[in-house]
């Protein structure tokens, strides 16, 4: 009977697979040596491997040019990068080489864009797309760049009383875009999402605010499916559904050229992650231009706004296991040397799940353990994955050399920017340390430290002492 770690792993995956593999017995991330940068760095660690940001906008761009030019496609599609999922100017910089647009969602967005401009990073015809329910500072930074002479601001009309600030203070002409509010699936909490304008007066506002109004020109019509895109009926129907409202508008706004479907691609959070990504983009692209031929309306360019998926692969945390603890006859607990709540808080707050592997230690035996955060609180814990309701890691010996290693992978969306990066931290327990990895010029791996793990100094400044 096989029991090594490693036979559980291959006998359950396809594997090694994109993105990992073993070498001298040590896991290896898109190439990265993780054994080398914990003997360098030590742990708890966060890794930002950046080409792989670059890898996956070109496959979805790749996959979208080559349906539209399967199909006989008109439109022109736009691969716009959603700025919430994370903000860091590595992350900005890497997106930007690659020529995409920007979407936005708060004041802070807009401050974030002049930075880039001052840095010769954008230019002022750069598609930005201002998303989001907008308070007043909001709408001022929106209207500062219109007037600045930005020509391609779409800010993007979430509520029916947003254009009125637009028609006060923007000075000639403005692009305007529309959210549809969509329908969300029937086991949510609520039936309809808080955002956007909702269906049935989506066309009546454009006829009254907008149509006749010279200085307004609509350019887009948006419209997001909070839970993702996936093979489901529930989807599909609010695709057509959107569809139909474009077609519909088409006929009364000349200027209408573009249908933004927003973001939701999903990303692997398992090793047994299975999503036809060249299937469903065929698919939407197909769906769109029978829509439009039935409707005899000229097909709109697609606009996307990926966030997780152009930067959640690229990110990966390590930890150390610093004891075991059995609590009764059938758990065991891995403590780890920081807290998964602080530092990855989906974890706790929506039950995400990551690609979790051990570093080290995969000739070892398996078995079921639950992983505990340093923090005092019950939540503070992981013992699930995607495809198990339970957790396997290598046994190990507290005597063992060397401690057992954790990874979490594709981590790099959203976890810095809710765990709040810096800052003060549940039970005061610090940010790890953060290391960007990179390929130079000649394709060789470059490392470098980021920031170093936060320290009591900062805790206690920030807190007043």
């Amino acid at each position: 009977m096989k029991n090594r770690y490693f036979d559980l792993i291959d006998q359950t995956f396809y594997f090694p697979q994109e993105g990992f593999d073993i070498e001298d017995g040590y896991l290896v991330f898109n190439g990265v040596p993780l054994h080398y940068l914990i003997n360098k760095y030590g742990t708890p660690i966060k890794l930002s491997y950046l080409p792989k940001i670059g890898s996956q906008i070109k496959k979805v761009r790749n996959l979208f040019t080559r349906a539209m030019k399967t199909i006989g496609y008109r439109g022109k599609y736009h691969y716009c990068y959603c700025t919430k999922s994370c903000h860091f100017s590595y992350v900005m910089n890497e997106v930007l080489r690659h020529d995409v647009e920007l979407e936005t969602s708060s004041a802070f967005d807009i401050e974030l864009i002049k930075k880039l401009y001052e840095k010769g990073k954008v230019t002022k015809d750069k598609i930005i797309i201002c998303n989001g329910f907008k308070p007043k500072r909001y709408l001022e930074k929106i209207v500062e760049l219109i007037n600045d002479g930005w020509t391609n601001v779409i800010p993007v009309c979430d509520n029916m009383e947003e254009i009125n600030f637009y028609e006060q203070h923007v000075e000639g002409k403005c692009k305007i875009g529309i959210r549809m509010a969509t329908e969300e699936e029937p086991n949510f909490e609520f039936y309809t999402s808080r955002l956007g304008i909702r269906y049935a007066d989506v066309l009546a506002f454009f006829q009254e605010k907008i149509k006749d109004n010279p200085k307004f020109e609509l350019k887009l019509l948006h419209f997001f499916v909070d839970t993702g895109i996936k093979d489901s009926l529930y989807y599909w129907g609010e695709l057509k559904k959107a569809l139909k409202l474009y077609c519909e508008m088409k006929k009364h706004a000349d200027n209408l050229t573009g249908l933004n479907i927003g973001g939701g691609m999903p990303i692997r959070n398992s090793l047994g992650f299975e999503f036809d990504y060249k299937y469903m983009i065929k698919e939407i692209v197909s769906l769109i231009s029978q829509a439009c031929e039935e409707d005899e309306v000229p097909e709109p360019n697609i606009y996307t706004e990926f966030g997780k998926y152009t930067v959640g692969e690229s990110g990966a945390t390590i930890f150390s296991v610093l004891a075991q603890k059995r609590q009764n006859d059938s758990e065991t607990w891995y403590m780890i040397d920081n807290s998964l709540m602080t530092t990855l808080p989906d974890t706790w707050g929506i039950g995400e799940r990551f690609i979790l592997l051990p570093i080290n230690k995969w000739e070892n035996e398996y078995r079921r353990v639950n992983i505990g955060g340093l923090s005092c609180d019950n939540s503070d814990y992981y013992n699930s994955e995607v495809h198990e309701s339970q957790v396997y890691l290598p046994s190990y010996s507290i005597n063992d050399e060397e401690p057992l290693y954790l990874g979490f992978f594709h981590t790099g969306a959203y976890q810095d920017a809710l765990s709040g990066y810096g800052g003060i931290k549940h039970c005061l327990i610090p940010s790890p340390k953060h290391v960007i990895v990179y390929r130079n010029k000649q394709g060789n791996l470059v490392d470098i430290m980021y920031q170093e793990e936060q320290s009591a100094e900062n805790m206690l400044e920030i807190l007043g002492y």
